[in-house]
Order: structure tokens, then sequence, then C-alpha cells
């Protein structure tokens, strides 16, 4: 038998570079993009400090060509879809059409049934939105923008086709990526956080660049998988102590009365099924991942 296979819908996205980044082992990629020089990334993989051109990209759109993604996740052991919108990011300054989660998702399950393969969704601690507190996968869904209502709909959409094709599927709900956030990964000069009565700034759950294309390779290899998974590392971080531990200035402002100080995603269920893969939450640690791949994100 060969090496085991999985599918990565939206690998030219910002998590399908990480995962290129840092590989998989024992677990072949089928990379999905639609097209051939889009975004002009290639995958990069980091081997011993090198970094090695390739990959085994697949060119397809798999909206208009549901046929060709079901060729495409034939023999495979899992299909993860990363694909969808980023909001304010549609093409040629065109809104984004947040709608597209939903559709990507189905196709995703679609594609699982054609091949007898679980399915990965890459869904968003938006769905849960401006809820307090800690939060566990069975909390009430909150949404509160346009993005995390599609994410909601994905998962509900999804779950309920892959129900009906007996085809297994898991809603990854990712917490902040350092590095990809809108506080690390969005710093500029004259950056401002909100300032707590206690002097504190606001605390949320955090997954570090490399730890997440890690927790998703085993997630990948996982065979069986519950319907849903909070993805963070455990605990909370402070925005200002990840802002401090990357070496950037900030200043503070009174925090308004709508604040939330604290929302952090109870990970027990993920640290249940991949023990070894999660360390606690550590802001230096996250900004040095963010750091050692920075080049191969500008």
């Amino acid at each position: 038998m060969g090496i085991p296979a999985a599918v990565v819908l939206g690998a030219t996205g910002r998590i399908g570079q990480l995962m290129q980044l840092a590989p998989p082992e024992g677990l072949h990629l089928r990379l999905q993009a639609r097209r051939a020089q889009a975004r002009h990334v290639r995958a990069r993989h980091v081997q011993g400090g090198h970094v090695r051109e390739g990959g085994d990209w697949h060119i397809l759109d798999p909206l208009a060509d549901p046929q060709a993604l079901a060729r495409l996740a034939e023999g495979a052991e899992a299909l993860l879809c990363l694909a969808g919108p980023v909001p304010g990011r549609g093409p040629a300054g065109e809104t984004a059409d947040m709608d597209d989660h939903i559709r990507l998702g189905e196709a995703a399950v679609r594609a699982g049934a054609a091949a007898g393969c679980r399915v990965l969704l890459a869904s968003s601690a938006a769905v849960y939105g401006a809820q307090g507190g800690l939060l566990d996968e069975d909390a009430a869904l909150q949404p509160a923008n346009a993005y995390g209502a599609a994410k909601a709909a994905m998962e509900r959409r999804a779950a309920a086709l892959g129900a009906e094709l007996g085809v297994p599927v898991c809603a990854l709900r990712i917490g902040n990526i350092a590095g990809l956030d809108a506080i690390l990964g969005g710093w500029r000069q004259g950056f401002v956080l909100d300032r707590f009565a206690d002097g504190s700034s606001p605390r949320r759950s955090y997954i570090g660049v490399q730890a997440l294309a890690r927790v998703l390779a085993a997630l990948l290899a996982q065979p069986v998988l519950p319907p849903v998974l909070n993805v963070a590392q455990p605990g909370a971080v402070e925005m200002a102590a990840l802002l401090q531990a990357a070496g950037k200035p900030f200043g503070t402002r009174p925090a308004p009365a709508a604040a939330i100080a604290q929302v952090v995603l109870d990970t027990n269920r993920l640290q249940a099924l991949l023990p070894f893969a999660l360390a606690p939450a550590d802001p230096a640690q996250m900004a040095a991942e963010r750091a050692a791949l920075e080049p191969y994100f500008t």
C-alpha cells in the first residue's frame, strides 16, 4: 500500500500555505487551486531549513466542476475544505459572496460521498459571535457578522447532507491564529488595544501558525472525528502579551462598555483526541512561530 492521501481544497489560502510549509509526515497532500497562478503561490516545503519548491497541485473549480473534484478525492482518506471567501476580499473590488462557504462545504461533502472519504471543514470561532466566557462545542451559535453566519450555515447544511449521504463530517471551529489575526497579523504603527478597568487587554483563544499546521495534519490522520471541534491551544492569550512578545509597540484606550474581556474556546475535546499535539497557549512561542515563517508570507 502507498502513502495515504488527503485532499486540501483552497490550498493557496493562508492556512493552506501553512500546511505546505509544515507538511505532514506519512500523508500525501493533493493540493487544489482554482487557477494555476493563483496568488502566484507555489508549494514551499521547509525541510532542514531549506525550501523545496513543488507540490501535488490540481487545478479545478470545485463548484463549476464537481466531477473533477470527485475524481481528485478518489482513493483519499480525507478531504479538508479550507476554501471560501474572506470578508472584504472579493475579486476586483467586488463584495465577497459569503454563501460560497455553504456551497463549498456541500461540494466537499458530495465529493466525500463519491470517493468514500471523510470530510473536514474549516469553520471559525466566529460562529459563537460576541459571547464571552468559556465556549464548548455545544454552546449556542450566535454569529455577529455575515462571515460567522455563513460558517454556521455551512456547518448546518454540510452536517445534514453528510447524514443523508453517509459521509462523516467534522467542522473545525478555528480560533485566532497568531500572525494571521487582526492583532499580530494586522499590527501597524499606532496600533491601539482596549484596556479594561483591571489594566488587562482582551484575552482570547489562540493557536500558533506551526501548531495549527501540526494539528490539522494530525486530524487528517484520525479515522474518527466528532461532528464539531474547537481548534485552539489550551488557555487564553492576552493580546497585549502577544504584541509584547513579538516586539510590536502599541497604545491603549479605555475599553467600551460593550467590550468583552475574555472569550475562550473549550479545547477538552481536541485535547482528548490529540493529547501530545497541543501545548498550552504561550505568547512567546506563538510570536516565534510567526517570525520563523514571516519570509514565506511576505
